[in-house]
């Protein structure tokens, strides 16, 4: 049974850092792309950054970039997103997303992040 298990949320202070983690089981981790979404209220979930299995040519939305950074552990089947200098406007909730070499789906339940004084 794939499962893809979110942690790291909660709530920062502007200016502020935090690591979401997601772990993955029932599926092989390392052949999969992983990637970072993010839904707020009132909006479309979106696109935060892709790594391919191979680790290369990692992408990021134009939002989050210089900011945000996307790593993962093959060995732990986890991808980390490591967020700094979060705005309020990162407000959100985020998922990750397991994609196979056949486009097949999988996405996590999600994490709420809030940025807030």
């Amino acid at each position: 049974q794939v499962q893809l298990v979110e942690s790291g949320g909660g709530l920062v202070q502007p200016g502020g850092s935090l690591r979401l983690s997601c772990a993955a089981s029932g599926f092989t981790f390392s052949a999969y792309t992983m990637s970072w979404y993010r839904q707020a209220p009132g909006k479309e979930r979106e696109l935060v950054a892709t790594m391919p299995s191979t680790g290369n040519y990692i992408n990021y939305a134009d939002f989050v970039r210089g900011r945000f950074t996307i790593s993962r552990d093959n060995a732990k089947a986890t991808v980390y997103l490591q967020m700094i200098s979060l705005k309020p406007e990162d407000t959100a909730v985020y998922y990750c997303k397991a994609t196979s070499w056949t486009s097949a789906n999988y996405w996590g339940q999600g994490t709420q992040v809030t940025v807030s004084s």
